[in-house]
């Protein structure tokens, strides 16, 4: 039964999701936000929203290390795998400066959050921090989705031609009052599907007597990392490097300042020595993995595709092994 709650939860998070964003994206583009800004916020926020309401639902559980796990294990994912794997099918490069801002500003706030895990655990106050970042991030994306700048401007064609080609956008949006009804279907669908998933996983973990963070390094990370995974495997085969790049940066982001965030103000984030000595380290590595790609705009080919994986792939069989 435990596994079948994992899989209809997962299953329920990666619908329910699309549908919300698919309501948040009409509501931005009815306000009249840009497709960049949109792709790089309102979809990776989107795509980031089964991490925060499985963050959300294992606090109030009281197993807030089941979250901890969530957010580090997606974001390795969201490198290592959900790069990696399109790449080995379609090889893609990305040469949007705008892209290449939010990078840095992932990297940043990655380093940021590892010297907050060092001073943990994490509490209400940290929470805060973390929460004013996001909003400043959010402002700022949207304050230079508004520039009008050459760079800017080329940008946004290149973002507009991207997520036509994806059909993330809709042609036409819907009208505010139905966007509105999806995006409360959706969050209803997110809540349960987070909630029968993490009673599945502490249940799976009590059994195979692992930790709930181990159970959200694995399973619930990848699980959450879907959503990511579909956008990037379309853009990379319809050449998008940016879409496949920026939507992974972004949801690299929400994952640190929001669900970390939201977590921590429901109660303390104890952080296991496991994650200030393996896993931390892990996903400050894999997230610097990626300068050469972005700064130096080197193509991703099949053989990066495939050490990403290999990477990937030996970090989960090292969790089994510990």
């Amino acid at each position: 039964m435990a596994y079948l709650e994992v899989i209809v939860g997962l299953i329920l998070l990666v619908v329910a999701g699309d549908i919300m964003i698919r309501g948040a994206v009409s509501i931005a583009e009815n306000l009249g936000l840009s497709k960049l800004v949109i792709g790089l916020t309102v979809i990776a926020f989107g795509t980031s929203a089964p991490e925060l309401v499985v963050g959300v639902d294992a606090a109030l559980t009281g197993v807030p290390t089941l979250a901890l796990g969530n957010v580090v294990g997606s974001n390795i994912a969201n490198i290592l795998l959900v790069i990696g794997l399109p790449a080995i099918f379609y090889p893609f490069v990305c040469d949007s400066s705008e892209v290449k801002r939010n990078y840095f500003i992932m990297l940043g706030g990655t380093v940021l959050f590892i010297m907050l895990c060092w001073m943990g655990p994490l509490t209400i106050m940290h929470a805060v921090f973390l929460m004013v970042l996001l909003v400043a991030f959010l402002y700022n994306s949207y304050q230079l989705g508004r520039l009008d700048d050459d760079q800017i401007a080329e940008d946004q064609r290149i973002a507009d031609h991207a997520y036509e080609d994806l059909d993330e956008l809709p042609e036409k949006p819907l009208a505010t009052p139905r966007a509105s009804l999806y995006i409360f279907i959706g969050i209803i669908g997110l809540v349960y599907g987070a909630y029968i998933l993490v009673e599945g996983a502490v249940v799976i973990a009590t059994s195979f007597n692992v930790s709930e963070a181990v159970i959200g390094l694995t399973i619930v990370a990848i699980g959450t990392s879907l959503p990511e995974l579909v956008t990037a495997f379309v853009a990379a085969r319809k050449n998008h490097g940016d879409v496949a790049l920026g939507n992974v940066i972004g949801s690299n982001i929400f994952n640190l300042y929001a669900i970390m965030s939201g977590t921590a103000f429901i109660t303390d984030i104890a952080i296991p020595e496991s994650f200030l000595s393996v896993d931390l380290w892990v996903m400050i590595v894999s997230s610097a993995a990626l300068i050469p790609f972005i700064v130096w705009k080197i193509r991703f080919n099949r053989m990066t595709g495939l050490v990403f994986m290999s990477v990937y792939i030996i970090y989960i069989l090292t969790l089994g092994v510990n």
